[in-house]
């Protein structure tokens, strides 16, 4: 189309800047005739379009009326994000509300620090141990009582100790099964005096992980629900259900003992909804980060109760989804009870979770105080509710809910989300529609850049996110992984400005090769609207899906879209002036400030998961991919004023400069990714496993012994950073996989193998535990059905791992663990996790083998490991020894343990 055939309209969108200018803005003689040739649309493939050509700079002859100060626009959205940032700061930091906490019939969490002290001075809880299975359990039992005599004569106590024997199997971790002997529950019934027939449990684990004080996971949690026991059974107010308190003994040992309560304790039967008390980090606020299955009446519950709220559907989905290598009980009381529930954790501070400072003194009073109003809350809603007695009645598909500062909850069915979304969506439509399907003598080319600018911005995303992952990628190869854990602002500072940078050069490119002498103002209006048409899309994409999460979108669109229609006029009439940035900004202040607030709930869980996720996960390829993602959409509004401003040189310089110098300091090592800071650190965690492994042979004849320590880092930089300390650990002793064996020949204490393959083994002397395993074959006979049933018996410490391969042209068709069938973890071995309690009877189990051809070499190859976690067994000289040398930045759980692999 020549350039004369445009609309008025059009022409005024296009060469409005030059006439506000008047005529010190005219264009030269040579410069007006130049303009009257016919430039070919370069996008598409052209169409007959033209533009107007640029004599200068590009870009140079737009209108001053309505060009930004790029140095104001700048520092106008920094500050407004700032100002964002902050307000998400101080929600977070705001707790609990001063107010009547410690009277009578509140919950005291003074008292509850009480608990806490206690059961952490008692030291690491361990599965089987004396610590665990003797002293928590007594205090407890102590606790128990007291309350018990203090309580109101409206209320009935009853206790009891179950110490059940059991097994499963679980997808977790790649899928294995477990077997659990004698464990131990503690569970507190308190009711009417008249008794009932409908319960709520209150869950919680005493046991820790070995060489961790345990203070969030889940002493912490122990703690609360001994003060909720204590403030319930006191209170005059009658109850209608009863209140189930179980405080269980192996979790930690993959869910043990909440599957032993759910699944034989006599009370399971009463219970009819659930509420978890988790943690992933330590203190802050609890999450409520699951809820269900498909039972909305428990969202509304909490919506009703939590005094201090703080939810999310979003982190529901993302926990859900499985790319967090976590679960909790919730899993248990779901898929084996069959029950609903409400699932929290504390989720800050996760750098010390599992580690040796995760004590007490960590734990902020307000934390626990918020928590034990919500608890307290919520379950004597639950108690007293009409709807817990017919839960099953109000089971109808899912909530979206989220809380908004942690000031209250928005919740409502998915199906009404469903029409919100797509009513947005209509919104959206009816917008562009008019735009995009007027004749084209009235809209001149807006369908066609709207269409060329669209490919524009998903170019500037993808060339930024190429960008940092090469970033990511040769940090990650230099040695440099984590250069940002221990200072967050680093990952900022590198791969969110590299992000921003390309974003802007890719528009400013654009703006000035593509867009010459178009109005700022069309611009300006076209780039709008191509984010809001990406929004829309990722809505319907979410919302076709069924997710719940497909809210944030609603949010992302339905607000900007509300704002344009406010400012539209203004900004038609007077540019980019500051009072349509203020209205802009002020329009865009709810989608900004909850971005900000589940961005930062994203970084807070996932920064310390990253240290700890294994040696085959690059975390700087994770952390950049996730910081381009938060980078491109907060960004997406804003790249309106790429085109409204009338330079950016200055921004991209810094952006670029900053970068570059944040990359330089990176590679020469400045920022080291640990800190044994007390007031906060963040350790590097190493496993170190004194082993013995002894290999036999098919006739039983011991083949192969050796001795070493076996380590194994958690994360990806592996030795490179303890070499220095202890020379004698680097890549001289890598670890050799025994290809015949199952697991490569290595006690994993889980089978997390396919997370961690690069591991160290660096000899030692044997060790010889006071309290040595024993594995033994029983019998081995044919079955009528052709197969061969192998029965095994193993003793051992309260900790052991079994593996089985089956050899080729042999498959395991059934064994006696889990429900029966054999599962296989990740790689096709299989993996059983055992542990008992104290005073455990021998473990015997049989596994039938089907053979279709007969092997030389035998049927299965199987091998059990005996772990070491607690008494004096643990330890070994040399263990000891190096353990000492590691160095203060670092986390070293070592115990000891023996491996013992057979064929038959």
């Amino acid at each position: 189309m020549e350039w004369g055939s445009e609309s008025a309209a059009v022409r005024r969108h296009r060469v409005g800047g030059e006439r506000r200018d008047g005529p010190a803005a005219a264009p030269p003689p040579e410069r007006e005739a130049r303009a009257q040739e016919p430039l070919v649309d370069g996008c598409g493939g052209g169409g007959g379009r033209t533009r107007k050509r640029s004599g200068g700079s590009g870009g140079a002859s737009r209108g001053a009326g309505t060009g930004l100060s790029e140095a104001r626009a700048a520092l106008g959205l920094a500050l407004y994000l700032l100002a964002l940032r902050t307000l998400v700061q101080l929600s977070l930091q705001q707790l609990v509300l001063r107010g009547t906490a410690g009277h009578h019939g509140e919950f005291d969490a003074l008292q509850a620090r009480d608990y806490l002290e206690h059961i952490t001075s008692i030291g690491p809880r361990t599965t089987g141990s004396p610590e665990n299975e003797i002293l928590t359990v007594h205090y407890l039992l102590e606790q128990i009582k007291l309350i018990e005599v203090q309580s109101n004569r409206l209320h009935k106590i009853s206790v009891d100790v179950q110490r059940p024997t059991g097994s499963f199997s679980i997808d977790f971790l790649g899928g294995f099964t477990s077997y659990y002997d004698n464990i131990t529950n503690v569970v507190v019934k308190l009711e009417p005096r008249d008794g009932a027939q409908h319960a709520v449990l209150a869950n919680c684990h005493f046991d820790s992980v070995a060489n961790s004080p345990g203070a969030s996971d889940d002493a912490v949690s122990c703690s609360v629900m001994l003060e909720v026991l204590r403030v319930l059974s006191t209170s005059s107010e009658a109850l209608h259900h009863a209140v189930i308190f179980l405080f269980n003994g192996a979790e930690e040992n993959v869910l043990q003992a909440s599957h032993g309560f759910i699944t034989q304790h006599p009370w399971a039967s009463l219970i009819r909804a659930f509420i978890n008390l988790e943690a992933a980090g330590v203190g802050g606020k609890e999450l409520v980060f699951q809820t269900g299955p498909e039972n909305p009446w428990l969202v509304q519950a909490y919506v009703s109760a939590a005094k201090h709220p703080f939810a999310s559907v979003v982190a529901q989905e993302v926990f859900q989804s499985g790319i967090i290598p976590s679960d909790t009980d919730f899993r248990i009381y779901r898929d084996f009870g069959n029950i609903p529930g409400i699932d929290l954790a504390f989720i800050e501070n996760g750098y010390i979770y599992h580690t040796k400072y995760d004590t007490a003194d960590r734990i902020l009073t307000d934390s626990i105080q918020r928590a034990g109003d919500n608890i307290l809350a919520v379950l004597k809603h639950l108690a007293t509710s009409d709807m817990l007695a017919a839960a099953s009645k109000y089971r109808h598909g899912n909530m979206v809910f989220f809380d908004v500062l942690g000031l209250f909850v928005i919740a409502y069915p998915s199906r009404i989300g469903s029409i919100i979304n797509y009513m947005v969506v209509m919104g959206v439509i009816l917008y562009l529609g008019k735009k995009l399907l007027q004749p084209k003598h009235k809209t001149g080319n807006y369908k066609k850049d709207f269409l060329c600018g669209l490919g524009i911005t998903l170019i500037s995303w993808f060339t930024s996110l190429v960008t940092v992952l090469i970033i990511a990628v040769f940090i990650s190869l230099i040695g440099q992984s984590l250069s940002w854990y221990n200072h967050f602002y680093v990952s900022v500072c590198l791969y969110g400005t590299a992000t921003v940078a390309k974003i802007i050069f890719i528009h400013t490119l654009a703006k000035r090769f593509y867009y010459m002498n178009v109005s700022d103002q069309y611009l300006g209006e076209v780039f709008f609207d191509i984010a809001l048409f990406v929004h829309c899309c990722s809505l319907v994409t979410l919302t076709y899906q069924g997710l719940c999460s497909a809210f944030i979108s609603a949010v992302w669109v339905a607000f900007p879209l509300l704002t344009k229609l406010c400012v539209h006029k203004d900004f038609k009439q007077h540019g980019a002036q500051g009072k349509f940035i203020a209205f802009y900004l002020l329009g865009m202040f709810i989608p900004y400030l909850y971005a900000l607030y589940l961005i930062w709930a994203v970084f807070e869980m996932f920064t310390p998961i990253l240290g700890r996720s294994g040696s085959e996960i690059p975390p700087d390829v994770v952390l950049a991919s996730i910081l381009a993602g938060c980078t491109m959409i907060l960004s997406s509004y804003f790249i309106n004023f790429i085109y409204l401003a009338k330079s950016t040189k200055k921004t991209m310089l810094t952006l670029t400069l900053v970068c570059a110098i944040t990359f330089l300091l990176v590679c020469s090592g400045t920022f080291f990714p640990y800190s044994s800071n007390p007031a906060n650190p963040k350790p590097k965690r190493v496993f170190l496993q004194h082993v013995t492994r002894t290999f036999h042979d098919l006739e039983g004849n011991a083949v192969k012994r050796d001795s070493g320590i076996w380590i194994n880092g958690f994360d990806y930089t592996g030795m490179s950073h303890i070499t220095p300390h202890i020379p004698e650990i680097n890549d001289s002793i890598r670890a050799h996989c025994e290809e015949n064996a199952p697991l490569c020949g290595f006690p994993w204490y889980l089978p997390v193998h396919f997370l961690i393959r690069k591991n160290w083994y660096l000899p030692a002397p044997e060790v010889s535990p006071r309290n040595p395993a024993h594995f033994q074959l029983i019998s081995k006979e044919q079955t009528p059905w052709d197969s061969i049933k192998l029965t095994f018996e193993a003793t051992g410490p309260s900790h052991m791992s079994f593996y089985v391969r089956a050899h080729k042209g042999s498959t395991l068709s059934q064994w006696s663990l889990g429900n029966g069938t054999p599962v296989t973890s990740k790689g096709g071995d299989y993996f059983v996790f055992y542990s008992h309690g104290l005073q455990a009877s021998a473990w015997q189990f049989w596994i039938e083998v089907q053979v279709s051809e007969e092997h030389p070499e035998g049927m299965v190859t199987v091998a059990i490991a005996a772990h070491y976690l607690s008494g004096e067994d643990k330890r070994s000289p040399q263990l000891d020894a190096l353990k000492e040398r590691f160095p203060d930045w670092t986390f070293p759980s070592a115990w000891v343990c023996t491996y013992d692999l057979f064929v038959f």
